[in-house]
């Protein structure tokens, strides 16, 4: 899977999902870097075939309203130290990338992953 980490997570997140075998980056990796805006980072991943990884409610609002971008998974905890992220996401990683497979929008929270379609 080919994903691109929002600024509001750590760039550690696209190291952790490029160690799974994963084609990740994160903004910083973008030319703008951390400032580029939600419309490029939109425009970007939907160009390059990429989920964006957020936490910004901006993005599913644009993926509910407008269908872009066209794949996402959002981080859904409220705040969450990098460590507790991390053990989410490992807790996680297997049903994420089995829903992300066949869905285009995936919300996790601390105790829940909800599959929408």
């Amino acid at each position: 899977m080919r994903f691109v980490v929002d600024a509001q997570l750590p760039k550690r997140l696209a190291r952790w999902l490029a160690a799974r075998g994963h084609d990740a980056l994160h903004t910083l990796d973008l030319a703008r870097g951390n400032r580029t805006s939600d419309a490029a980072i939109t425009e970007f991943a939907c160009r390059d075939d990429r989920i964006v990884v957020t936490k910004d409610a901006d993005f599913v609002n644009s993926h509910l309203l407008q269908g872009r971008p066209a794949r996402l998974l959002s981080i859904a905890t409220g705040n969450l130290g990098n460590a507790d992220l991390e053990r989410l996401l490992c807790e996680n990683i297997q049903a994420v990338e089995a829903a992300l497979e066949s869905h285009r929008f995936i919300e996790l929270h601390r105790d829940l992953l909800i599959i929408h379609e």
